[in-house]
């Protein structure tokens, strides 16, 4: 035999060797005291590795964010809309640590405080878009920055979005200037289950770790509709009608529960002391048992009302909560049901006619929605020139809930783009309106925030100033637009 081979077989015969002497030392009495033999303890089944356990909590990518420094401010004299449906004359705002310490009219300011004079001004909690494609669609927009779509497979669970996303993409400065401090960032909609989107503080930073919402819960993607069946039946294979779309979510989910089912069994023997060989980890399963177990949220991209009402009891089948249906633009059909399932609606104003189960989409969709009993209404993007313009695509939704009937204050209508989106994607304890202890996520407007001519003068995150139109220093530019052909063009 070849020198190579000799090594191996006198390697392995070693092996053999000592494992025969580890065998006969096992045989030895207990020591003194009872202790367990040296047999039962080599019996006793070790914990996994991180890597190779489902359930252990530990983010694998975790967040780094760390907040800007920030000062004491008070906000004096504006109009100020919480965020909880109240609207404040001659409000103050005060921030201290990085939080909103008070919210009222007229309160007094403390000594060493900075005072901004919001005298003709608005007030917002900064907005919240829970449905974008920054950074997995970056721009500049060419194949190279084409990262949302995995089109390989219908049920793609295991990517994530984080993974595609490019830090560096202007549109996070741009929605900045449009007053938006957190979002959603989700995979594409070409799949029945598309993968993991990711909540992000919208700061300027090197790596999506360091804008990584601090514990944000992760959110799935599923898409049903026109998009998987057109995708899937161009290559032949299914899904290629809507019978296939939810015969693939509930597989889908058969598969989810059989692999919990054999962690659930492994679990149970370890916990006896018995030895037991853990199931191999998928990461697909790993996600979508997370749905079933309540960790990860549920963001189902879903135009028609039937396909939604079928889509709840797909939901209630398999034992999981759909957060939000986003564009949803039938959504008005069956509010009531929506509201029923404690459901929020992600839509537009007037997205329409783009394709044929968008054709019955109507303007006032987010205020029938609003007028359910418990209902659910956010106006989101999913387009990187809209998120600059949430604030007008409400008032463009409330402007026409009110002409279809409905009585909707302003300061309702500013719970579309601020703290509904934070209640759908799970960050509502934390920001979406000005209380006491939340993030100082704030906004000052120079015109009514629902005004054409309203644009931003000043953004905060958790009271460090993020932007402000007069001053250069608070107006981050990308990386990669420095020495771009027109920088510095305005």
């Amino acid at each position: 035999m070849g020198f190579q081979v000799m090594r191996l077989w006198t390697w392995a015969v070693a092996l053999v060797a000592a494992a025969t002497m580890a065998g006969c030392a096992t045989t030895t009495a207990p020591s003194k005291g009872g202790s367990k033999s040296a047999e039962a303890e080599h019996a006793k089944p070790k914990p996994l590795a991180p890597g190779l356990d489902p359930m252990v909590r530990a983010d694998a990518f975790p967040s780094t964010y760390r907040p800007m420094p920030s000062r004491a401010t008070a906000i004096v004299g504006a109009q100020v809309f919480t965020g909880t449906g109240q609207l404040i004359d001659n409000g103050v705002v005060l921030v201290k640590d990085g939080r909103v310490e008070a919210v009222g009219a007229n309160l007094p300011v403390p000594a060493g405080y900075e005072t901004v004079d919001g005298h003709g001004k608005w007030v917002t909690p900064g907005l919240i878009d829970a449905h974008s494609h920054l950074g997995v669609y970056a721009s500049p927009s060419v194949w190279a920055n084409s990262d949302g779509n995995e089109l390989t497979n219908p049920v793609t669970a295991e990517v994530w979005a984080e993974h595609s996303v490019w830090p560096q993409d202007p549109g996070f400065n741009t929605a900045r200037i449009g007053g938006v401090t957190s979002l959603l960032i989700l995979p594409g909609s070409g799949n029945l289950i598309g993968g993991r989107g990711v909540v992000l503080r919208n700061v300027p930073a090197r790596t999506v770790q360091e804008m990584k919402f601090p514990d944000a819960p992760y959110v799935l993607k599923m898409a049903c509709g026109e998009n998987p069946k057109r995708v899937y039946g161009s290559k032949n294979r299914a899904p290629s009608t809507r019978m296939g779309n939810v015969a693939g979510y509930r597989a889908a989910w058969i598969n989810a529960a059989d692999y919990q089912r054999k962690w659930d069994d492994y679990r149970a023997k370890v916990a006896k002391g018995d030895r037991a060989d853990p199931p191999k980890r998928d990461l697909a399963l790993d996600t979508l048992t997370g749905v079933l177990r309540g960790e990860i949220l549920v963001e189902n991209h879903c135009y028609r009302a039937d396909e939604m009402a079928q889509m709840i009891d797909i939901s209630k089948e398999f034992g999981y909560h759909i957060a939000a249906f986003h564009h949803a633009v039938e959504a008005y059909k069956i509010a009531d049901l929506l509201a029923d399932n404690g459901i929020c609606v992600a839509t537009w104003a007037n997205w329409w006619g783009e394709k044929m189960e968008m054709l019955d989409g109507i303007e006032a969709n987010a205020a029938m929605v609003n007028a359910a009993k418990g209902g659910c209404a956010i106006i989101k993007s999913d387009d990187p020139d809209l998120i600059q313009r949430l604030n007008q695509e409400a008032a463009e939704a409330l402007a026409a809930g009110r002409a279809a009937g409905y009585q909707i204050s302003e300061a309702e209508a500013i719970k579309w783009i601020t703290s509904n989106p934070a209640k759908a994607i799970g960050i509502a304890k934390q920001t979406g309106s000005l209380e006491p202890g939340k993030r100082a996520d704030i906004v000052i407007w120079d015109h009514d925030p629902f005004s054409i001519y309203a644009r931003t003068e000043r953004v905060y995150l958790d009271g460090a100033i993020a932007y402000d139109r007069h001053d250069p220093r608070y107006q981050p530019r990308s990386d990669f637009e420095l020495g771009q052909p027109g920088e510095g063009a305005r």
